[in-house]
């Protein structure tokens, strides 16, 4: 199955939903065991990335990731144009709800025409490195002026095989009201699609918009490795 057949058979209604409630939606397996394995092996190559970040030393956590540098790799690539499509309806959907004008293009290669405009050119989609001991602060992605609302995490090692510890974390911030936080699991090949910044949330008065971080708790044992994906280039 390709990976846009994978998509078209999501349940966007219901993703939907759930982003709208709780600020993220999981995804069944749109990779396969054998596409988890492709891309952790990559990592050790170091002419496909375009820097390598060590958490420990800008305090950003444990641990280390590095971004791809373009061309993209084949599944990677399909990953980001084929999503991208299913996600901007939603994320317009937010735009209205915020009452505010901005509104983002029907396909992936248009908003990446605004990005080269406001002088983000360099691809953001990463593969991240965990071992024991190994933690992610809160934290967002956000590179320039130009940023989707929505970004996606694959999960390619199998949790109680591969890894114990290092849940995938997600914390809200809502005006007058403290903190909510959500711990999210998921199985080899899984996806979570989450928000990037802020979501819209119905109050009393209409729609406020609550902030997320998100992040990674301490890895207990083993080797933890996730596929990241956001839409917006970095400048």
């Amino acid at each position: 199955m390709s990976t846009s057949e994978r998509f078209d058979n999501v349940d966007w209604e219901q993703a939907e939903a759930s982003l709208g409630e709780f600020g993220y939606a999981k995804l069944a397996a749109i990779l396969s065991a054998e596409e988890c394995r492709g891309l952790i092996g990559l990592y050790g190559k170091d002419e496909l990335f375009r820097s390598r970040i060590d958490m420990t030393r800008y305090r950003f956590g444990v641990g280390d990731y590095k971004y791809f540098a373009n061309p993209l790799p084949a599944v990677v690539e399909q990953i980001r144009s084929n999503l991208y499509p299913k996600l901007a309806p939603i994320a317009n959907r937010w735009m209205e709800a915020f009452g505010v004008e901005t509104r983002y293009p029907a396909e992936l290669r248009e908003l990446q025409e605004l990005c080269r405009a406001a002088g983000q050119t360099k691809p953001t989609p990463l593969l991240l490195h965990y071992e024991a001991g190994g933690y992610n602060c809160l934290h967002q992605d956000l590179y320039g002026d130009v940023a989707f609302p929505m970004q996606v995490v694959c999960f390619l090692s199998e949790p109680e095989r591969d890894y114990t510890g290092g849940e995938f974390l997600l914390v809200e911030q809502r005006p007058r009201a403290q903190s909510a936080g959500e711990v999210v699991r998921g199985g080899i090949g899984e996806a979570v699609v989450f928000t990037t910044r802020y979501r819209p949330v119905k109050g009393s008065r209409g729609y406020y918009r609550a902030n997320v971080k998100h992040g990674v708790s301490r890895v207990r044992s083993g080797v933890r490795y996730t596929l990241g994906v956001i839409f917006h280039d970095a400048k």
